[in-house]
């Protein structure tokens, strides 16, 4: 390394050590909004948010490699989760307006999501179009210079709290599915918006469900075109198939390590088990990393889907391996966030962002040439 990249490790440690909060986020609500944006406002303030974007919409333009030490310190530390509520917006709509917002859109909302100032939601999934999301049937109608909008979202991260909302809509009913969807900026705050959060096993409200009631949005707010919005979208989620969370991967490689030095001797199996687990994220996190520094500049393709689909199924084992060492009623495994919470919520893994089959449909179509299944 370095003696330049050395000098920023030291800054990035120096500088997390220092204002990494101590107290852990609360459940959901409210009180979660402003524990995210308090925390949000404190990284861009210190100048370490945005380091990805480029530097003419506000970001900072650091390389991968700098980018992959932040994460390191990030996860030693003990940083707030980076699938908080901040998330969407700094690793799905602010890279989808950099990629293909138009200059008024970006100059209004790049800044705002960097400085800690809004919170933004996803609006793709709906009941019975969520794999298949060329199937969505919520519809925006063009009226003037509005589009007027009707129906019906799930699994809304965090839209209780949101601001803004990254929703995709049919809005030509005689194209051909893909050609029929449109990327929009929604207002939460609009009129005819209704949400209904949703508690899940793990305890936290932190899906929802969203009703859109002739909800009008000027069409000013599309982004990528109109009826563009599938191309939109894929943009979107190569994000979140990439390295995204990658603090998070690297947070639990370093939590194995604690598993595995916690075992005790007279428990071979399970230190075979942990063993097994720590070679395993050893082997996500180098080809995280190689997938990061293949990607640099330039939009992640479908590899990505191979890391996504790799650090869901590795979550699932770690947490139940976890469980298994300490037992269901240890301190460590009990409350919002032992890991009995963290083992419920890992099965949402491999559902989010695309579910396991479809990222492997992915896998198989675009990344080793396969041919399509029979529908």
């Amino acid at each position: 390394m370095t003696a330049a990249m050395s000098e920023f490790r030291r800054r990035a440690r120096q500088w997390l050590e220092a204002n990494v909060p101590a107290e852990s986020a609360p459940e959901d609500g409210p009180a979660s909004r402003e524990y995210v944006l308090s925390w949000q406002k404190k990284q861009s303030i210190g100048g370490w948010t945005g380091l990805a974007w480029p530097k003419d919409v506000g970001g900072r333009g650091l390389s991968v490699l700098e980018q992959i030490v932040w994460f390191e310190e990030y996860a030693r530390a003990g940083g707030p989760s980076p699938l908080d509520a901040s998330f969407v917006g700094l690793n799905h709509a602010g890279p989808t307006l950099i990629a293909c917002g138009t200059p008024e859109q970006k100059a209004y909302h790049l800044p705002r999501i960097l400085a800690g100032e809004v919170i933004w939601c996803q609006g793709f999934s709906e009941p019975g179009s969520g794999s298949d999301l060329a199937s969505l049937r919520t519809r925006g109608r063009v009226e003037g210079d509005q589009l007027v909008i009707d129906g019906h979202k799930i699994w809304s991260s965090f839209a209780d709290i949101g601001d803004w909302q990254e929703l995709l809509i049919r809005t030509d009913p005689e194209a051909r599915a893909h050609g029929a969807l449109t990327w929009v900026i929604c207002p939460m705050n609009a009129p005819g918006i209704t949400v209904r959060p949703i508690r899940t096993m793990a305890g936290p409200r932190k899906y929802c469900e969203v009703f859109y009631d002739s909800v009008r949005v000027p069409l000013s707010n599309v982004v990528g075109g109109l009826n563009n919005g599938w191309a939109t979208a894929m943009s979107t989620l190569s994000f979140e198939r990439g390295t995204a969370a990658l603090a998070l991967l690297i947070g639990l490689t370093l939590k194995v390590e604690k598993l595995l030095a916690a075992c005790p001797s007279d428990r071979p199996q399970m230190r075979m088990r942990l063993a097994q687990l720590r070679a395993e994220g050893a082997s996500i996190r180098a080809m995280t990393y190689r997938f990061a520094l293949d990607s640099e500049n330039s939009v992640p393709d479908a590899g990505g889907s191979i890391i996504r689909l790799s650090f869901a199924e590795f979550a699932q084992r770690v947490t139940a391996a976890a469980i298994d060492l300490l037992g269901i009623e240890a301190p460590e495994v009990i409350g919002m966030h032992g890991w009995g919470h963290d083992y419920l919520d890992a099965f949402s893994e491999t559902i989010a962002g695309g579910t396991a089959e479809i990222q492997r449909n992915i896998i198989a179509e675009r990344v080793l040439g396969l041919p399509k299944g029979p529908r």
